[in-house]
């Protein structure tokens, strides 16, 4: 059960180092990796003026979020991240001229975004807006770098938690929804390419322990969950995750989901 590696694990301490930048309401922030404590920074992308000021008096209505810009298309995205920083994006998928997709891929492009390795990426999380649940442009974009989706219709509280939990990194936001979409696109992702061959070849060299680890995530678990279901402590986990995304060369965990789709690790 890798009882060397999970003991390993376990003293290995993640310290929170906060860090504030004096100035204006508009760049004031705190730089908190895990989310727990600080600003935590969002940019709205979406081209129906309605919708942005909605997401935007609701996100401004919590203490620890604020909107620091928005944008009506990808076009605007792109300028507008380049000079501000955010940590989490909300993005339509579908918009006229630049859509959800290529501007995803340009803005983490853009920041030069950290891969398998690195504990935090370096560009936003960026999290990808659409009307229905089936939508393939929402796989489009996670394949481009984004860190899940939700539905343009979730309940308030369902958005709030999503922004938060995709800055903290420790879950996938919206489990039921992005598995049905996923189950949906199984036979797509399923089919032969050297991505894939590459993608078995990294899930074959998790240890046992990650594996196990693997599979939970793949299943939408949080790491308090796959903790309680494993019985070790979240810090353990948080390792574990650690060294599983970077052995897959994965940017977070729902780029994970989808390697264990394509790789038959999860069936519909």
């Amino acid at each position: 059960m890798d009882t060397q590696a999970d003991t390993q694990a376990e003293k290995q301490e993640n310290e929170s180092i906060v860090v504030s930048t004096a100035g204006t309401a508009e760049t004031q922030a705190t730089a908190d990796p895990t989310g727990d404590g600080g600003t935590i920074r969002i940019a709205i992308v979406d081209d129906q003026h309605l919708v942005r000021s909605g997401f935007a008096m609701l996100i401004n209505s919590q203490p620890d979020l604020r909107v620091v810009c928005e944008a009506a298309n990808g076009e605007e995205a792109v300028r507008a991240l380049s000079v501000t920083r955010a940590d989490v994006v909300m993005m339509d998928v579908r918009m006229p001229g630049m859509d959800g997709i290529e501007a995803t891929r340009r803005i983490l492009a853009g920041n030069g975004q950290a891969r398998g390795g690195s504990s935090e990426p370096q560009g936003p999380r960026i999290v990808v807006l659409t009307t229905f649940d089936l939508d393939e442009y929402a796989l489009s974009a996670i394949h481009a770098g984004a860190s899940g989706f939700l539905l343009k219709d979730a309940p308030p509280e369902e958005l709030l938690e999503a922004i938060r939990t995709v800055h903290r990194g420790d879950a996938v936001i919206a489990p039921s929804t992005t598995r049905r979409l996923l189950d949906h696109v199984a036979p797509l992702l399923r089919q032969p390419s050297p991505a894939q061959d590459a993608h078995a070849a990294a899930v074959a060299r998790l240890t046992a322990r990650e594996r196990e680890v693997f599979e939970l995530i793949a299943q939408g678990l949080s790491n308090p969950e796959i903790a309680a279901k494993l019985f070790l402590s979240e810090a353990t986990v948080k390792t574990h995750v650690g060294h599983i995304l970077a052995k897959l060369e994965a940017r977070d965990r729902v780029q994970a989901v989808v390697m264990a789709y394509e790789t038959g690790i999860v069936r519909p």
